[in-house]
């Protein structure tokens, strides 16, 4: 039963019902792409880009919730970049979350994008001095490890 109502849940996201995109932060949902108009391979793809976002496993077996999730690493940039590095900080982290967040929730076999590069890509976003650069350094290390198909 619970499984039934997961993949209705994911089928909902996939089809874009009305608030397919409420997981998103507030401030990126102007700058990502609605989740409707997402290209999703299979209702689980939609539930793990949500957990992405979110950090919560709802309706996902082998799952640990918890964080960072990408909601709170978009915050915690806008913190270190502080009020004069938001409105250009703001969308190139929304954006680099939803090209990090459906790479990684394709299936395991296909994905190009693991946990232990998000960790990575984490560790980078913390270490670096400056939240612009930090981000334009994990979305080139993103985008090649995506390319290598």
């Amino acid at each position: 039963m619970v499984r039934f109502f997961g993949l209705v849940l994911a089928a909902t996201l996939v089809a874009g019902g009305a608030n397919a995109q409420e997981f998103v932060r507030n401030d990126c949902r102007s700058t990502v792409q609605a989740t409707h108009a997402l290209k999703f391979e299979d209702p689980k793809h939609a539930l793990w880009y949500k957990r992405f976002w979110t950090g919560s496993c709802a309706d996902l077996s082998m799952c640990m919730s918890g964080s960072p999730n990408w909601n709170d690493i978009v915050g915690k940039l806008l913190i270190k970049g502080g009020p004069a590095e938001r409105a250009t900080l703001l969308p190139k982290a929304c954006r680099l979350g939803q090209m990090i967040g459906m790479e990684w929730a394709r299936d395991r076999r296909i994905k190009r994008i693991k946990t232990a590069d998000l960790k990575t890509f984490n560790a980078l976003l913390e270490a670096s001095g400056d939240a612009q650069r930090g981000v334009e350094q994990v979305e080139l290390k993103a985008r090649s490890m995506i390319s290598q198909r």
